[in-house]
């Protein structure tokens, strides 16, 4: 199943800011998706509905009410700001498995273009390793989910097969009693029709479990074939 393009939510009030950060950003064919949002509707969503963050801090005021609000929503984010921070006073942050990354863009030149014009290179950079970070801790959960589910079945598979006898030897109890019945002189018609009924279902099983058998033949025969490539390949690699 294909993997889905990552989304980075744009949170700035300039259009330029956006259109400079997506131009700047590396081309990849996983490229994310950018959504552009006004930092103020951010503040107080949750984390759902983006992969990464990249946000524009105006002044050192909305730096801080963004950094805030970032790390409550438990996401990556690149905070990107043209104040230094100086005597900036320490956050109690709470989520501390958000990663929040802060990129110095300078203060503005009498154009008022940006004054280190790299800022949205370097961005784009950094958002995409983190992207690609994200991106193999999901294979790896995943990857990990599936193990576990497997490592489940496998334990029930073994618990019956490991159980089979007793199975057949029950069934072999309830097959002789029903075939009995069956030859009961005296008994109603519609007994003798359970009895025929239980003694078909106890034949059925019966098969079901030697096919469990079987099926536990065959495994062995291939982990064994395959043992025997994997040693053949080994030696032919020396």
């Amino acid at each position: 199943m294909p993997q889905s393009r990552p989304t980075v939510l744009i949170l700035s009030t300039d259009a330029a800011f956006a259109r400079e950060l997506a131009a700047h950003w590396p081309a990849d064919p996983n490229s994310p998706e950018f959504t552009v949002l006004d930092e103020g509707l951010f503040r107080g969503r949750g984390g759902n509905c983006y992969d990464l963050a990249i946000a524009d801090a105006a002044s050192p005021e909305s730096r801080l009410a963004l950094k805030q609000a970032l790390a409550a929503a438990a996401k990556p984010a690149i905070v990107v700001h043209r104040d230094p921070g100086q005597g900036e006073p320490a956050l109690p942050f709470s989520h501390t498995d958000s990663t929040i990354i802060e990129l110095y863009r300078g203060a503005p030149n009498n154009d008022g273009s940006s004054g280190f014009h790299l800022w949205a290179e370097i961005a784009g950079l950094i958002g995409r390793e983190i992207l690609r970070r994200a991106l193999a801790e999901a294979s790896q959960h995943e990857a990990e989910s599936m193990c576990a589910e497997v490592k489940a079945e496998a334990t029930l598979g073994r618990y019956m097969v490991e159980m089979r006898h007793n199975v057949n030897n029950a069934l072999t109890s309830v097959l002789g009693n029903a075939e009995l019945l069956t030859v009961e002189p005296g008994l109603p018609a519609n007994v003798l029709d359970q009895a025929d009924t239980i003694r078909n279902m106890a034949l059925r099983l019966h098969e079901i479990f030697q096919r469990f058998s079987s099926i536990e033949k065959e495994l062995s025969v291939a982990a064994r074939e395959s043992g025997k490539a994997h040693a053949r390949a080994c030696s032919a690699g020396r």
